[in-house]
């Protein structure tokens, strides 16, 4: 995997993780971490933000993947 392709994974997953914990039990866990709504919180949100926006970028990938992986099989057949 790409190194910007994990960092987002990261960042994504960080997100659900704070989005889940205020869901089920309205704890901010980068809120409280941080503080709320300082500079650093704001840029962590932010972040996560864009990881989610650019994890867009891995349906079209892996759909490509699957149909090029079945085109070699069926060439070798």
């Amino acid at each position: 995997m790409k190194v910007l392709n994990v960092i987002a994974l990261i960042l994504v997953i960080i997100g659900a993780i704070n989005w889940g914990l205020i869901g089920f039990f309205e704890f901010d866990l980068i809120s409280s971490i941080f503080g709320a709504m300082t500079a650093f919180t704001r840029v962590i949100f932010a972040l996560v933000g864009i990881a989610g926006l650019y994890s867009f970028v891995f349906f079209g990938r892996e759909n490509y993947h699957e149909d090029d992986v079945d085109r070699h099989v069926h060439k070798v057949d």
